[in-house]
């Protein structure tokens, strides 16, 4: 996706060798127009595995998951990490640990809102060591739903989320695939020439 990849390279701030932040057009900051090419491109991606739920965790993938279910024609669904006053008893949890913020979050999401039967898209802003994917893969496997596949706007492929999903079995989508974050400078794996 290189409207993604331009994003990266002229808005995002490499941080150190583990941190690009993105907070000016995905995270915080949301570029609408670049969320709406997000989600069609998830919903290409995914178009032919009866998708009947999106799911993120709460609060940075929901723009792009929002988009996505959107073109996709299907409900979105968001992990809280927090119970709401107002929220049920009758959930499913998993523990998560978020190595960006260093705290362990429980998420829940209300058995109201996955069934068994769901075909269940999960997506998120990052992926990196696959904390937040494989606490919501729990959740919709414990609802007796089905997991289609995991997308993520950026994978930092040098960590190891996408290794741990796929040993799960989980097919994994990821639009910007970024190599390195060394010497202040982002690389994508596409970028990456080896030498013969």
């Amino acid at each position: 996706m290189e409207a993604l990849h331009q994003a990266i390279r002229e808005r995002g701030r490499v941080l150190s060798e583990d941190i690009l932040k993105v907070d000016n057009f995905l995270n915080h900051q949301v570029d609408t127009q670049l969320m709406t090419m997000i989600g069609q491109e998830f919903a290409k991606r995914f178009q032919n595995y009866s998708v009947t739920k999106v799911i993120t965790l709460e609060s940075s993938g929901i723009a792009p998951s929002f988009m996505a279910a959107n073109t996709l024609d299907v409900p979105l669904v968001f992990a809280r990490k927090k119970k709401a006053l107002t929220g049920s008893e009758d959930v499913y949890t998993s523990r998560v640990y978020s190595y960006t913020k260093q705290e362990l979050n429980q998420v829940i999401v209300s058995k109201e809102y996955l069934a068994e039967g769901d075909r269940v898209l999960i997506i998120d802003d990052f992926l990196a060591h696959g904390n937040a994917a494989l606490g919501l893969t729990e959740v919709v496997e414990e609802a007796g739903a089905t997991v289609v596949g995991v997308g993520a706007v950026i994978e930092k492929a040098f960590q190891e989320g996408r290794t741990q999903l796929e040993m799960e079995g989980y097919q994994v989508e990821s639009l910007a695939r970024i190599e390195s974050l060394s010497n202040g400078e982002v690389t994508f794996i596409d970028e990456v020439v080896t030498n013969k």
